[in-house]
């Protein structure tokens, strides 16, 4: 399937309502750029690359959004060369992409890639929370139905923002992000409710002669069991994966949904900075990234964590995170024993 210049795709149960699944396919989307809630072409950018005022070659967004533009190209490269035909996808499939309409906007949140700082932002700057966005406390942000779900709307509404919208999503090395959601979820003690339970499913179908205690509270997980426990067939045969280690494919569905910017969690500051000047709010100031001290040590975490891992298990956990990996440009991690 050409999924550069795909047909639009139909909701089930839903005949004749389509959702544009790649806005490239759309008028309103070809070779246009943004200007305040009007896609406007503007002298200097690149083709279908979003522009937030009149660009020149030689300003610093051009720049951006022609890595921006590089980016869009290779996932869509991507996806023509790794997918087959896909199901229809259905309004629950867009549960991920948030909505503010006073700016245009469609971002799809990915745990473990500062999505609670987006959240924050997004509140802000949809007049739902006043002041600088680091000052709204993380339970806010994430209360449920603080913002609102494309799922929540109508075909023909979730249609209209799939046209006319900036639409952006945030990702991460698939293995430092997994590595991340073990320790902040399953290997902290200020996450005792998701221990208690995913934790404690996992070592009850894990590890056979647990203590009592572990067995309900869940509180010391290995990362071996974790990995087991994602590879094991009943696990997404019970339900499907915490959004925490879920794939961000699975998520966001960037080769049905087409994406103006797919930033990323190691130029974090950058492309935020670009995402809010394309909202025109360049003035609103994202909550800081991690310093590079605090990313060194990410990239440090997973690589102590796999190194205890067979090689065998380490292939097979490789394979279950491949799409991520090939369609967000990530290469494989040095540490890992792959052949």
């Amino acid at each position: 399937m050409d999924v550069r210049a795909p047909s639009h795709t139909g909701i089930s149960g839903s005949p004749g309502v389509p959702i544009c699944a790649w806005p490239s396919s759309c008028p309103q989307f070809r070779s246009t750029a943004r200007q305040g809630s009007t896609r406007v072409k503007e002298p200097g950018c690149p083709d279908a690359s979003p522009c937030p005022v009149p660009c020149r070659p030689q300003d610093p967004l051009a720049a951006l959004a022609e890595v921006h533009r590089q980016r869009r190209d290779l996932l869509s490269s991507a996806c023509s060369r790794h997918t087959l035909r896909q199901r229809l996808l259905q309004p629950e499939d867009l549960r991920h992409v948030l909505v503010d309409d006073t700016h245009g906007l469609l971002y799809c949140y990915v745990p473990k890639v500062a999505c609670t700082n987006w959240k924050r932002v997004l509140l802000a700057l949809s007049g739902k929370a006043r002041g600088d966005p680091r000052a709204i406390p993380a339970h806010e942000a994430h209360a449920p139905g603080r913002l609102p779900s494309l799922a929540d709307f109508s075909p023909a509404e979730i249609n209209r923002r799939l046209r006319a919208y900036l639409t952006f999503l945030f990702v991460r090395e698939p293995f430092e992000r997994l590595a991340s959601a073990y320790r902040n979820k399953l290997a902290r003690p200020y996450s005792a409710d998701f221990q208690r339970r995913y934790g404690a499913r996992i070592v009850q179908r894990l590890r056979p002669r647990a203590l009592p205690v572990a067995r309900a509270r869940g509180h010391d997980v290995r990362f071996a069991e974790f990995l087991a426990y994602l590879l094991d067939p009943r696990t997404r045969r019970e339900e499907p994966f915490n959004e925490h280690w879920e794939r961000v494919h699975a998520l966001c569905h960037p080769c049905r949904l087409r994406y103006d910017v797919v930033g990323k969690f190691e130029t974090l500051a950058e492309d935020a900075a670009f995402v809010l000047a394309l909202a025109g709010a360049p003035a609103l100031s994202f909550p800081a990234p991690p310093r590079p001290r605090a990313a060194a040590a990410s990239q440090d975490l997973a690589a102590r964590l796999f190194r205890d891992i067979s090689p065998f298990y380490q292939r097979r956990l490789f394979d279950l995170y491949k799409m991520d990996f090939l369609l967000f440009n990530y290469s494989a991690p040095s540490y890992l024993q792959l052949h």
